[in-house]
């Protein structure tokens, strides 16, 4: 029997835990093939979901932890050292799970051996319109460079941890997190693949990210994001790309875009169109995947609001005196 233990961090999110907890019990796989436990941990939650987890002991194999506040990081570590699956998967608690997921997964590493490996996120038709466009922000190949589990990246693929599975093996080797916030999963991905282990894409085990509701949140999210790449470069010098250059460089010549009028309006000029031609690309490819004219318009202030929220995080922790 294939065992997968699915560990989800939580903190101040019951209702959300809710939904996922249910979208687990609706799960069809080979149960003559294929098992999985659930391990909750509460991050020193004051809005405790263990109620929530009780509800679902008659339908699920899961277990509680409430722990004191420690970042999603060290609480993933808490699950792994309880798990008793071969293959550990993480999920944050805003993702909603497709049903075949566990089946997708089970099969592919049948015929591809993986040691660790990670899939894509999309959104879900009962999202809102703000939740659709920020998620073709942070999975369109125009503003994220596919990084997050598109099948076209810009760079080599690296799991994310709302959406990703290590085997028991590589935990017994290199361990769980090292950092608890700040990229703790991209640094995290580096050292399995540092370590030899096979890292690899699984297209179709995608799950439903719900991410930010609205755009302040987004704006703040993304600003950790940035200040985040710089801080795994501390760790991996060689995780810092020219792909992770872009939004910075945006984000300059955005806000260097007035006064290149002051200066010489044909550099405004010209400048204006750059930006015109790209939010147009942004526009006419959201429209192409989404089918949505209103989640299109959306996403291209979702696009601006990632970009100067990753670009501005990136640079104001590129020269902070913290290193």
């Amino acid at each position: 029997m294939f065992v997968f233990s699915l560990i989800i961090p939580v903190y101040n999110r019951p209702d959300e835990l809710e939904e996922l907890l249910n979208s687990l019990t609706n799960q069809i796989f080979d149960s003559k093939k294929i098992s999985f436990e659930v391990i909750i941990i509460e991050d020193g939650s004051t809005q405790k979901a263990d109620g929530i987890v009780d509800s679902f002991k008659q339908k699920l194999k899961i277990d509680y932890f409430f722990k004191e506040n420690t970042g999603q990081g060290f609480s993933r570590n808490v699950g792994f050292e309880r798990a008793k699956g071969d293959y550990f998967i993480v999920f944050d608690s805003d993702c909603i799970i497709p049903k075949q997921y566990l089946q997708t997964v089970f099969e592919h590493l049948q015929t591809s051996k993986l040691d660790a490996f990670g899939g894509p996120d999309k959104a879900h038709k009962s999202f809102t319109t703000i939740q659709k466009a920020i998620s073709y922000a942070m999975t369109s190949l125009f503003s994220t460079g596919g990084i997050r589990g598109n099948k076209k990246s810009a760079e080599k693929f690296k799991p994310r941890s709302f959406n990703m599975g290590i085997s028991r093996k590589v935990f017994e080797k290199v361990g769980g997190y090292k950092i608890t916030r700040m990229g703790e999963d991209i640094e995290f991905s580096s050292r399995i693949e540092k370590n030899g282990f096979k890292i690899g894409l699984i297209p179709d085990a995608f799950v439903y990210h719900k991410r930010r509701t609205n755009f302040f949140q987004f704006y703040k999210q993304l600003h950790f994001f940035g200040r985040a790449r710089i801080n795994v470069s501390r760790f991996f010098s060689d995780e810092l790309k020219l792909v992770h250059l872009f939004p910075a460089f945006f984000t300059l010549s955005f806000l260097f875009l007035p006064i290149s009028f002051l200066i010489y309006f044909p550099i405004g000029v010209i400048g204006s169109s750059i930006f015109l031609l790209y939010f147009l690309l942004i526009f006419s490819d959201a429209i192409y995947q989404t089918k949505n004219i209103y989640v299109a318009f959306l996403s291209v202030f979702a696009v601006l609001v990632q970009l100067l929220g990753y670009g501005i995080g990136f640079l104001t922790e590129l020269l902070s005196k913290k290193r």
